[in-house]
């Protein structure tokens, strides 16, 4: 996956805006202000940030060593750090950023929540 196929991914979920809370070169994609991922597109190698179930991070990166590991920066229970422009398959990243953006909208209040039309 490509950072601009990475960006437009992020992007294409029901009201994700990308911010720069921190510096121009880090993009925050949000979902009504809380964040869902994290990336520097202009990194080698792409990596992005991702929310994730405790359970599955854990079996994720026991299943993809060096390409999904403990999220950088991060809460190491809940995030994990996921090498994009490597051995993963598309498929797979495109899932995994699914997966962050479902959990932070799990996340909202329910009139949130009913506002996405995610109940």
């Amino acid at each position: 996956m490509t950072p601009r196929e990475l960006r437009a991914f992020c992007l294409s979920f029901n009201a994700a805006v990308e911010d720069f809370p921190f510096n121009p070169e880090i993009s925050v994609f949000k979902v009504l202000g809380r964040m869902f991922a994290l990336t520097h597109l202009d990194a080698r190698p792409l990596t992005v940030n991702l929310k994730c179930d405790p359970e599955d991070a854990l079996r994720l990166r026991e299943e993809y060593p060096g390409l999904i590991v403990p999220g950088w920066h991060m809460n190491k229970r809940h995030w994990n750090t996921v090498t994009v422009d490597g051995d993963l398959p598309d498929g797979l990243v495109r899932e995994l950023v699914e997966d962050s953006y479902d959990l932070v909208v799990a996340g909202l209040p329910r009139a949130e929540r009913l506002r996405l039309d995610r109940p």
